[in-house]
């Protein structure tokens, strides 16, 4: 009952309602864009690999943007910042609609726009993410990142089912500017709301920018809980989740199947996200989260095996259910220790780190499991991939005691590791 009580608490303020309503319904728009942009590379193309690139060029730019991004969320008015790069994606959304509206899109103009999305949406995570602390109690900041989760858990359900059809009978355009009108509504949403001051800046500006993200990467290498917890996620990420980002053509080359089916299977990843996301929302606690960010990416392992391993559709469905739920209670967990563990004036950095890890590592995975496939087929890189990971889990489970007692005891300082 006191965890049940904990989640309505954090959904119980006019500001966090208002925060969460906008952020399902631009994940939405995201999720609706995510799937008409793959189909419309895989229509281009008819390549795994330029499908993976596309990926590629939506995700990878956070390796260079991310640490920027989190320096700058941690020195600057975060509602503004947040505001204003919800307008950079919806302006980006509206261009991709256009171009292909107009019959002008190719292949090379996809990718520069990808691009172009990607710098945007490196910059909004960490901006997003650190308003939490300013709009929730601190007891309840564990069940509001897990409602967070769910939001995304949500529109990765509902974007898809909608899109699905959307492409099927009018194409991928009405599809991809639904994604400029939900972050149209996450701006006007953002601006309505009341952060704690405190919580709008992260410290006074006392150096320069470079040196912030260098202090941000050298704190996370020092802490014994941080570090050891985001290279576990950032090898997990480039192993395991490219299949998800180059969905099209195993829909294709082992199911035989079309646009359909392909909201259908990302449609199952939200489903499994949200049921387990649910769950861990209903602990609203911290304790055992290391351990459950450990082992969920061993059961999304497993089920990665299962889904490659079938052509029969309703098996791959449950798979990808389980997938997506095994990856929901690994990303929780994880941002939530990095809420509760990191300083707040690096909590900006920390958390662009995770952006970077869940958008350029999966990246990197998709494009090299894109050129493999062409080569070798989908099915051998993948399962070499899920090969590798378990030499990754093994290292994590030699450490999983030491993240315990940094990130589930008292919160570090700066000072920490």
């Amino acid at each position: 009952m006191a965890s049940s009580n904990a989640l309505a608490r954090a959904l119980s303020t006019r500001d966090s309602r208002l925060f969460f309503t906008g952020s399902m319904v631009a994940w939405t728009g995201l999720w609706m864009q995510r799937i008409a942009v793959s189909w419309l590379a895989w229509e281009l193309t008819g390549s795994a690999f330029w499908v993976g690139m596309v990926a590629f060029c939506d995700l990878a730019p956070a390796v260079l943007v991310s640490p920027l991004a989190g320096a700058m969320a941690d020195r600057v008015d975060r509602v503004q910042l947040a505001m204003w790069t919800q307008i950079a994606i919806a302006l980006q959304a509206a261009a991709v609609a256009g171009i292909t509206y107009s019959g002008h899109m190719t292949i090379g103009i996809l990718l520069v726009l990808e691009v172009c999305g990607g710098t945007a949406a490196s910059f909004a995570q960490p901006a997003r993410q650190t308003l939490m602390p300013g709009i929730v109690a601190r007891a309840d900041l564990p069940a509001a990142v897990a409602a967070n989760s769910l939001c995304f858990a949500v529109a990765r359900f509902v974007g898809p089912a909608i899109a699905g059809p959307l492409i099927a009978i009018w194409g991928v355009v009405p599809a991809i500017a639904a994604n400029a009108v939900g972050y149209l509504f996450a701006f006007a949403t953002i601006w309505l709301l009341r952060v704690d001051p405190k919580e709008r800046r992260g410290h006074p500006v006392s150096t320069s920018l470079g040196r912030e993200v260098l202090a941000g990467i050298s704190y996370a290498a020092r802490h014994k809980g941080l570090g050891p917890l985001l290279l576990y996620a950032a090898l997990g990420a480039v192993l395991l989740r490219g299949m998800q980002e180059i969905l099209p053509p195993f829909v294709e080359r082992l199911f035989g199947r079309g646009a359909e089916s392909l909201a259908i299977l990302t449609a199952c990843f939200g489903i499994g996200a949200l049921a387990a996301g649910l769950w861990v929302a209903s602990r609203g606690r911290l304790e055992g989260a290391s351990r459950l960010a450990v082992f969920a990416a061993l059961a999304q392992a497993i089920a990665t095996v299962g889904f490659i391993a079938t052509g029969y559709f309703p098996l791959g469905m449950l798979c990808a259910a389980l997938i997506g739920g095994a990856a929901s209670v690994h990303g929780i967990s994880v941002q939530t220790l990095i809420q509760s563990a990191a300083d707040p004036g690096y909590r900006g950095r920390m958390l662009s780190l995770w952006g970077l890890i869940t958008r350029a590592c999966p990246a990197l995975g998709a494009l090299a499991l894109g050129a493999l496939g062409e080569v070798f087929g989908l099915r051998w890189p993948t399962l070499v991939a899920v090969l590798l990971f378990l030499g990754v889990f093994a290292w994590g489970v030699a450490r999983l005691r030491r993240m315990q007692q940094e990130l589930e005891g008292t919160p570090a300082g700066p000072a920490a590791g």
